[in-house]
């Protein structure tokens, strides 16, 4: 079955997102105290977000 273009968008987004993370990874050990604990927050409301889409995703299933 092939992908409909909305799909692979979206699929081309959670690669973004991924390439996004691996950036933020490596410039950790470069960050202050204060300004992990400002990431820190910032990646647990956007992991809200991701598990909020993944729900949303099962239950449409």
């Amino acid at each position: 079955m092939p992908a409909s273009g909305e799909l692979i968008r979206s699929m081309n987004y959670v690669e973004d997102i991924t390439a996004t993370l691996r950036r933020i990874t490596i410039s950790i050990p470069a960050m202050s105290a204060e300004e992990r604990k400002r990431l820190i927050e910032s990646l647990r409301a956007a992991g809200g977000a991701i598990h909020a889409a993944i729900a949303e995703l099962e239950k449409a299933g």
